[in-house]
């Protein structure tokens, strides 16, 4: 009989309640559950990323995969087609792993600031305490505003990013049940991951209840055993 195999370690961005927020964890998640790579995730808050592997990393994900340890969502996607080749792949070809860089681009262009100022005095304040002082600092100087400023002007910020996702529900309005086409694909983790992270920390919900994302959001947050609904969510939509 064959050894089982190895559970990965995934370093993941925990915060109160064991909510999971880090839209780059909950694509490397659905990565390898696409593979059908066996994981446990590691939860860790902000500040205790430099205690792992010696420092050497600054942010989240991070896996060890016996012995050996990745960061970035993109190079740890990367590891997981180069070692693991006779899974099924996360990028049938170059091209397509180009276009999935496209999308996030994209996305984040179209909708990711917007998405990070409306929401980022919800992510603080769910943060735990001996992290928010480090959160306060370094995203008041990243955004150049206070976290009470930018909250205050949440409801044009969350208008943009909403408009942002339009691209997406024009994809989806083509029939296909996912964004890669019949079988869901690194696309769709990029998109679910930042909308999974709002739900992870949002007081105010980001969609409309009849907005067609939801459907397919759902879609997703159902597959590989209902890993999209292994952390507390706040209401996504109202």
């Amino acid at each position: 009989m064959a050894a089982a195999m190895t559970a990965i370690r995934l370093y993941d961005l925990q915060v109160r309640d064991d909510r999971r927020p880090s839209p780059f964890c909950w694509r490397i998640k659905y990565a390898l559950a696409h593979k059908g790579l066996p994981f446990d995730t590691v939860p860790i808050g902000l500040t205790d990323i430099p205690a792992i592997e010696g420092g050497a990393h600054k942010t989240v994900p991070i896996i060890d995969d016996g012995g050996k340890t990745v960061s970035d969502s993109w190079a740890i996607a990367d590891h997981l087609d180069k070692a693991y080749p006779d899974r099924p792949p996360l990028f049938a070809s170059p091209a397509e792993r180009e276009l999935c860089r496209f999308v996030e681009a994209s996305l984040f262009v179209s909708a990711g600031r917007s998405l990070l100022m409306g929401y980022v005095k919800d992510i603080h304040d769910h943060a735990h305490e001996r992290d928010r002082a480090y959160f306060r600092q370094t995203r008041e100087k990243l955004l150049g505003s206070t976290l009470e400023e930018l909250a205050s002007g949440r409801a044009e910020r969350l208008d943009a990013a909403r408009a942002g996702f339009d691209s997406v529900r024009l994809t989806l309005k083509g029939g296909a049940p996912f964004l890669a086409g019949a079988n869901p694909g690194y696309a769709d983790y990029i998109v679910a991951g930042l909308l999974l992270w709002v739900g992870s920390i949002a007081t105010a919900p980001f969609l409309k209840a009849d907005d067609p994302l939801l459907v397919w959001l759902g879609r997703v947050q159902d597959l590989y055993g209902g890993l999209g609904r292994t952390s507390p969510l706040n209401a996504i939509a109202a």
